[in-house]
């Protein structure tokens, strides 16, 4: 799915990197913890995030994600929106939180960057 989609499907406002929204999106991410991000993430992933700042946009250049969405209705700053153009990571907003956002992006189609995990049977037991 093309990020042109997504930021419809997620009703977004686009914060950087407009010229980027015909990027392929191949898979999905969710997290406030950068050090996840690194560890499970993938290139052409988008990762959903209520941490808004510099950092974020750092690990995402790092991750090889292709676009940030942060969620909640959250606005980054500008030495934020600065460094995402920068580092020409588009960078986006949902009102959505980040729960019903993953669930919008799964329903849509696309995939967590976790697809092989394994499945985790009873985790529901004590």
């Amino acid at each position: 799915m093309i990020l042109s989609e997504i930021r419809v499907l997620l009703s977004c406002d686009v914060f950087a990197g407009e010229e980027y929204l015909d990027r392929q999106v191949l898979y999905g991410c969710a997290s406030d913890l950068m050090s996840d991000v690194l560890a499970f993430s993938r290139s052409g992933a988008l990762l959903l995030t209520g941490l808004v700042n510099v950092q974020t946009i750092q690990t995402a250049h790092i991750a090889e994600v292709d676009a940030v969405v942060l969620v909640r209705g959250k606005k980054p700053d500008q030495s934020i929106i600065a460094v995402a153009r920068e580092k020409h990571v588009p960078l986006l907003g949902t009102p959505y939180s980040m729960y019903e956002a993953a669930g919008i992006l799964y329903r849509a189609g696309i995939p967590s960057t976790l697809q092989c995990a394994p499945k985790v049977e009873n985790a529901h037991r004590v």
